[in-house]
């Protein structure tokens, strides 16, 4: 994995399969985004079983039998969604089309596991309700900078243990590289991709949620902007976001594509969680300028004094293998369907609520 290109982010963790060969089935559709890579590593290292990958560009499912050679090329969607082994049906297509296939995958009777964010408009997300009340199916949502983050992970571990007290804020911030020239046309278009708060934002929105154990939320500001892509109209290249959670608990997030080419990796995510009693802090990704060091540092203040704790390898990735036996079991311990749509009902609002702060002046 290139940790320059959060693009094809996919972090690798030991196998903890909670299944047997062939007793969890999934098959991936329609890869448009390389975290399609990220999240059948997950799958497969919790046990499960990859059996079809199918997209309409061979090259596509070429590169991708590459990294999971199991996989069998599937003829057309319908091979996949026909299928009565296949229980869960994974993809990262083009953001606009994600809640439709979706629709798609469970009324023909199968979970669906999507990329963020999962939807671009408020009547995706309705189709989407609607469909999961129909067929019972899960409509999951694969927030990687928390659930792909051991150091996320840990944090969360921290406040289930009283280590902050009640969290009280919890602010992020998750600038990205751009590597504008490596990214399909659809990435540039408003209407495609949803926007800054809707497609990284999600990120921060899904974590604020989870770790302040907030059920609803408001957006009181949200703010966009193009600084520096004239080429790129309708690309937003910064956006932040003040959100007030329904219990009392705050929510700041600053998002945007400016990181440098001399950063080490993908960009410097961070996010700083108060509480009542203490206060933690993830840096994700690196700590800068400290030479041989990458990510997972997490940092804890309270009043039994401070400690630092690098999670590389403490955690794992549970998200995964709790999602399969859900899905067996129609339980609710990875996600919640309700935090997974109203993550996503928020980033929705955010864009909806944004002013322009600034637009770069045409070419």
């Amino acid at each position: 994995m290139d940790k320059r290109d959060g693009m094809n982010y996919a972090p690798q963790g030991k196998p903890s399969p909670v299944v047997k060969p062939g007793e969890f089935v999934f098959s991936a559709a329609h890869i448009d985004h390389g975290h399609i890579y990220g999240m059948c590593n997950g799958l497969t290292e919790a046990g499960a079983t990859l059996k079809y990958v199918y997209d309409p560009d061979p090259k596509k499912v070429e590169a991708f039998l590459k990294a999971f050679p199991q996989a069998r090329p599937a003829a057309s969607l319908d091979q996949v969604l026909e299928d009565r082994y296949t229980l869960l049906v994974a993809s990262s297509n083009v953001t606009s089309e994600r809640g439709p296939l979706g629709v798609k995958v469970m009324r023909a009777g199968k979970d669906y596991f999507v990329d963020k964010a999962p939807f671009t408009t408020m009547g995706q997300l309705q189709d989407a309700k609607a469909a999961i009340a129909e067929t019972g199916k899960k409509y999951m949502v694969y927030y990687s900078e928390r659930l792909h983050v051991e150091g996320a992970i840990l944090a969360g571990y921290m406040i289930d243990q009283g280590e902050i007290g009640r969290v009280i804020s919890v602010t992020g911030f998750g600038p990205h590289r751009l590597m504008a020239p490596h990214r399909p046309a659809w990435f540039f278009e408003r209407e495609k991709y949803g926007g800054i708060l809707c497609d990284i934002g999600s990120h921060q929105i899904e974590q604020y949620l989870h770790f302040a154990g907030e059920e609803d939320a408001g957006v009181q500001l949200s703010r966009i902007g193009n600084y520096a892509h004239p080429q790129y109209p309708e690309l937003e290249d910064f956006g932040d976001c003040v959100i007030t959670g329904a219990k009392g608990t705050t929510n700041y997030f600053r998002v945007d594509w400016f990181t440098p080419d001399g950063l080490r990796t993908w960009g410097d995510g961070r996010t700083f969680i108060v509480g009542t009693e203490g206060f933690i802090e993830i840096r994700k990704y690196i700590n800068l300028a400290a030479d041989g060091t990458e990510g997972n540092h997490v940092f804890l203040v309270n009043g039994k004094g401070e400690r630092y704790i690098n999670a590389t390898g403490l955690t794992g990735y549970p998200f995964f293998g709790q999602l399969i036996l859900d899905c067996l079991n129609r339980t609710e311990n990875a996600m919640t369907q309700r935090h997974a749509l109203k993550a996503a009902e928020l980033c929705l609002l955010a864009e909806e609520k944004a002013v322009w702060t600034e637009k770069a002046p045409s070419l």
